[in-house]
């Protein structure tokens, strides 16, 4: 053996001794104590603005944070409620990180949050975790479908919790930025979220039936959420169906839980709770600018105040249409791909927020949108529709689909035969010869052999229709299954 390859075995177990050793040990490389000087510059302090300039940045303010003042607007809203209860006897509600179950469908009388689904029994509750973490309770749903979507102020997702993610039954810890403890024995998973303010709401799917809405009961009642210093290590549970009703919800349209005239007034204690996203910082600084100065002159403040209503009406208002956001795709419909994990896609996360705020995210469930029919002209009630899905093109999904009709303030119609959508929860649904499913969209009754696949549509006035797919397959993740065209009756057809 040559004295040369003698050596290059020694520095072959040398360089292994050096490489390997670190791995088990691994730590992140510490910043330089110079790396802020990279920054640049921000706004220079105390400077004259002008009014103009001050609307402009408060326009793109309040395109930025409309998501994150809804959820403040609904966690101080909640902040005084002590019990739970049924606001308008159909809202859960209950104290601040305790989730409040329904026992049912949700009833079309809410107003608290547009787009809601009669697929699933609903819970939710306002997080705030600033001073102690959350236990969320996940009870053996075995082979029923659920999910909890848990979002961080700016409607982000920040835990993995359904069926989707093989979620076993345990208790399971929700933090805050600045929590360091550690977690109790009996803890199976803790999720961190980037804010302190958030927003949790399990779905759990039930078909439509007496039967399933019995089974699914004993589940329910162990859904439950309170804080860590409340935890004991063994699964409580409450009967949700004895809950008082307390106040009311009245109107055709969403709660207004963004009031443009009170948001430059919300704003900095936003700005502080809710740090800013790497690369965020300059957004921050500029917009901290010009809340000072117009702190220091009314003009400049009334201009702020203006700039935040113009917002709403040309920018926000706007992107509570469908068809004004989203990746357009064939006949008519549109979609996100990013939902619940819009990152600095502010324009989305807004859109989104103002109308349907609270998707889950794409690998969980996929919406589609549409409010045009096959012409590209506006579903109205005074037209009957159909949509048609191929024997092989029935939403291809691991969970449920669904196809829901919301009137044109994004909620149900009420009607007579109290259906309000359809797919996987109806077992009377009935298919066509070779196999394709059609569903009847209008407003008055189809012919006798039907009904089943009937959905009722408003007597007058447009209407939108959305396909929720949860836990899709391949194709829906892919791009390579899209929605059927909404296809408008000739009119006297039947």
């Amino acid at each position: 053996m040559s004295a040369k390859f003698c050596n290059t075995v020694r520095m072959v177990a040398l360089l292994a001794t050096i490489s390997l050793a670190p791995l088990a040990q691994a730590q992140p490389i510490p910043p330089s104590p110079q790396w802020t000087q990279s920054m640049p510059a921000g706004p220079a302090v105390g400077v004259k603005m002008t009014e103009e300039y001050v609307k402009q940045v408060g326009r793109i303010a309040y395109l930025w944070a409309w998501p994150m003042a809804n959820l403040q607007s609904r966690l101080d809203t909640f902040r005084p409620v002590r019990e739970f209860a049924l606001g308008g006897g159909v809202l859960p509600l209950g104290p601040v990180n305790e989730i409040t179950m329904l026992t049912d469908y949700i009833e079309p009388s809410e107003r608290a949050v547009a787009c809601p689904n009669q697929d699933v029994v609903y819970g939710q509750a306002v997080l705030d975790l600033s001073k102690e973490p959350v236990v969320v309770q996940v009870p053996d749903f075995g082979d029923r479908f659920f999910v909890y979507q848990v979002v961080d102020q700016r409607t982000d997702s920040f835990a993995d919790i359904g069926k989707m993610y093989g979620t076993q039954p345990g208790f399971y810890l929700l933090a805050g930025p600045d929590w360091n403890g550690a977690a109790p024995t009996g803890i199976t998973r803790i999720f961190r979220s980037s804010t302190n303010v958030g927003f949790i709401i399990p779905r759990v799917f039930r078909e439509d039936s007496d039967a399933d809405k019995r089974a699914v009961q004993p589940l329910i009642r162990q859904i439950m959420s309170y804080p860590l210093s409340r935890f004991t290590g063994r699964i409580q549970s409450k009967d949700w169906s004895k809950l008082p009703t307390i106040g009311g919800q009245g109107g055709d349209e969403e709660t207004k839980w963004v009031v443009p005239e009170k948001f430059f007034d919300m704003l900095p204690g936003i700005l502080t709770d809710v740090k800013p996203l790497p690369g965020e910082e300059s957004l921050h600084a500029l917009v901290r600018s010009v809340l000072d100065a117009a702190a220091n002159d009314s003009k400049l403040g009334d201009a702020l105040t203006q700039s935040a209503i113009e917002a709403e009406a040309t920018i926000v208002k706007p992107l509570f249409e469908f068809r004004n956001y989203g990746l357009q795709l064939p006949d008519n419909w549109t979609t996100v791909e990013n939902g619940a994990a819009f990152g600095t896609d502010y324009f989305t996360r807004t859109a989104v927020a103002k109308s349907n705020i609270f998707v889950n995210k794409g690998n969980e469930t996929r919406y589609y949108y549409q409010d045009l029919d096959n012409h590209a002209e506006r579903l109205n009630g005074a037209n009957r529709y159909t949509v048609t899905f191929a024997t092989d093109e029935i939403p291809p999904v691991n969970g449920f689909w669904s196809l829901t009709l919301y009137n044109q303030n994004h909620f149900f119609e009420p009607n007579d035969i109290k259906r309000y959508s359809t797919g996987t929860k109806n077992k009377a649904l009935k298919y066509n010869p070779d196999g394709s499913l059609t569903i009847y969209v209008q407003a008055s009754p189809p012919p006798e052999g039907q009904r089943e696949n009937w959905l009722p549509a408003p007597k007058n006035g447009d209407f939108s229709l959305y396909i929720r797919a949860y836990w899709p397959k391949v194709p829906i993740i892919d791009g390579s299954w899209t929605p059927p065209p909404v296809v408008r009756a000739m009119h006297g057809a039947r």
